[in-house]
C-alpha cells in the first residue's frame, strides 16, 4: 500500500482516479462554456471538448461498456487537476514588487486607472529583457507600473515611448520612473489618442509594443504595431482575457468583442508567431517574422 501526500492510498498495479473539484466559479460556468464550442476566436472546426466527435457515442472511456450522457462527459473533461485559483495566485505574488510599484499602484488607484497586474508586469520585464529591447512604445502610461516593468528588462540605453490621453497620468509616471532611478532622457511622454500620435512613430524602429489603453481600438494598435516593430519585434496585450469575459462566448458588449476579434486577427496572420500567456489578466503576445 502506497500514500500520495500522505493522504490517499492506493495499490500499486490499480489504476485509480483522483479527482479535486476546481473553484466554484470555474465548475459552474466551465461546463458550460465548453459545451458552446471555441472562445476568444478559435478555430471553429476544433470540436468541443466532450463532443461526439470526440469521445464517439459516449461509451465509457474506461472500458466499462456502460453508456454515458453527454453531461457526464462534459463534467469528465471539465474536472481540472489543481486549485487554480491557488495556482494562479501563487503565479502572481512569485517575483514580488518593490516600494516604488507598491507607490505607483497607489497612485493609479487616486487616478483612477488600473495597471498591470504583478504577473504581467514581471512578464513583460521578462519579455524586455529576453529581446534586448533598446527602442519600445507603451500605449497607456498609467501612473508608470507598466513602464518601470518595461524599463527594467531593457537595455541600459533603451528608451521607452509612452503615450496616454492624460496629462496627470504623465505627472504620475514621471514621478514613478525618478522614484525607480531611472534616467529621464530614457523616458519620452507623449500626450495625445494613441491612434492620432502613433501613426507619427517611425517605421520599423521599435522592438517592442506594449498596449494598454482603449480596449475598442486594440485592432487598431495593432495594425499600427505592425508597422512599428522591427522583424523579430513582439508586441503584447494586457487585459486579454478581461475578467474571464473573453472565454465566455455569452458575453458580447463592445470591449469583449473587440478583444475577441484582435484574437482571431492575431492568431490568423501569418505574419506573427503568437501565444496566450495566462499572467494577469492575460497577455496576448506575438513575435513579427
Amino acid at each position: 500500500m502506497a500514500t500520495l501526500n500522505g493522504s490517499c492510498r492506493f495499490r500499486p498495479g490499480v489504476a485509480f482516479r483522483l479527482r479535486i473539484r476546481p473553484p466554484i466559479r470555474l465548475r459552474t460556468r466551465l461546463p458550460r462554456i465548453l459545451a458552446r464550442g471555441s472562445v476568444l476566436g478559435a478555430n471553429p472546426e476544433t470540436k468541443p471538448l466532450g463532443s461526439p466527435a470526440q469521445h464517439g457515442t459516449g461509451a465509457d472511456p474506461h472500458g466499462s461498456g456502460r453508456g454515458t450522457a453527454p453531461s457526464a462527459d462534459l463534467h469528465r473533461e471539465a474536472v481540472i487537476s489543481g486549485n487554480l485559483q491557488a495556482s494562479w495566485a501563487y503565479a502572481e505574488s512569485f517575483v514580488g514588487e518593490d516600494e516604488v510599484l507598491t507607490n505607483a499602484r497607489a497612485k493609479a488607484a487616486e487616478l483612477g486607472c488600473v495597471p498591470v497586474l504583478p504577473g504581467a508586469g514581471a512578464t513583460l520585464r521578462l519579455l524586455a529583457a529576453a529581446s534586448a529591447a533598446r527602442a519600445v512604445v507603451e500605449v497607456g502610461t498609467g501612473a508608470g507600473v507598466g513602464s518601470v516593468y518595461l524599463l527594467r528588462g531593457m537595455r541600459p540605453d533603451g528608451v521607452l515611448t509612452t503615450i496616454d490621453v492624460e496629462p496627470e497620468h504623465h505627472r504620475a509616471a514621471r514621478e514613478t520612473v525618478g522614484e525607480a532611478g531611472i534616467a529621464t532622457n530614457r523616458v519620452r511622454l507623449i500626450s495625445g489618442r494613441a491612434l492620432d500620435v502613433l501613426p507619427r512613430l517611425t517605421d520599423a524602429a521599435y522592438d517592442l509594443v506594449f498596449c494598454d489603453a482603449d480596449k475598442k481600438e486594440y485592432p487598431g494598435y495593432l495594425e499600427q504595431a505592425l508597422r512599428l516593430l522591427k522583424p523579430g519585434g513582439l508586441v503584447v496585450f494586457d487585459n486579454a482575457l478581461w475578467h474571464d469575459r473573453v472565454a465566455d462566448p455569452t458575453q458580447r458588449d463592445e470591449e469583449t468583442t473587440a478583444i475577441r476579434e484582435l484574437g482571431r486577427i492575431v492568431r490568423e496572420d501569418e505574419r506573427l508567431v503568437c501565444a496566450m500567456i495566462a499572467s494577469g489578466d492575460g497577455l496576448l503576445a506575438a513575435v513579427k517574422l
